[in-house]
């Protein structure tokens, strides 16, 4: 097989696929006859064929797959009209949290907001698919650990936690975290400003609405 063919294959293959394509799953394709280096120099080769497009080859999380350009956005989103779901500040500094000081704790999380967090916004987190328990923690009670997933990379459009921006103390990384969901790529979240995260306050009972995350268009 050449070159113009095996990139064929590649296009077919991830423009058809629902979710973004590991390397490996690629060379699937392949039979394993091209080798992890080869199929990379030819998705680089394939993005740059669809460089002046309307729909870039990207690489993400979980692997490498087609999605609409930014400045798409406003056309695409009419054909998909009704309200997506919608996420309290409390919900996004929790992120924020979980994001930067992975593993953490839900104790952890508290400490840091000032506040109690309600199981309903880690639940939130867990069903969008953005947090997940990876172990426990070797102490009284043996809490939960959290840490982000691929998804919610995926959603973000970075292929590593190396891409977040870099920050010293929560306030800021929350605030950076908004910042970066609120640029204009398609498959990004956008998220409303976050507040300054309290030392102390009162504990938290009502997880209120206060932003949407919009559609992915794939």
């Amino acid at each position: 097989m050449n070159t113009a063919e095996a990139k064929r294959v590649l296009e077919a293959a991830l423009i058809c696929a629902q979710q973004p394509l590991p390397v490996r799953d690629m060379r699937v394709l392949f039979e394993d006859a091209l080798g992890a280096d080869t199929v990379k120099a030819l998705l680089l080769d394939l993005q740059n064929d669809w460089a002046q497009r309307s729909v870039e080859l990207v690489q993400v999380a979980s692997g490498w797959r087609f999605q609409s350009r930014p400045e798409m956005r406003e056309y695409l989103d009419r054909l998909h009209p009704e309200k997506p779901p919608r996420y309290s500040r409390a919900t996004l500094e929790t992120l924020a949290i979980i994001a930067y000081r992975q593993p953490a704790t839900r104790g952890d999380m508290e400490e840091i907001r000032g506040v109690t967090i309600s199981a309903m916004i880690i639940k939130q987190l867990e069903d969008r698919g953005w947090i997940e328990v990876i172990g426990h923690r070797e102490t009284v009670g043996r809490p939960a650990l959290f840490a982000t997933t691929r998804q919610f990379l995926d959603d973000l459009g970075l292929s590593s936690l190396d891409q977040l921006p870099v920050a010293d103390d929560p306030v800021q990384r929350a605030e950076l975290l908004a910042s970066l969901t609120r640029t204009d790529e398609p498959t990004l979240v956008e998220l409303a400003p976050i507040s300054p995260i309290p030392p102390e306050g009162p504990t938290e009972t009502v997880d209120t609405p206060i932003t949407e995350i919009p559609h992915e268009h794939p």
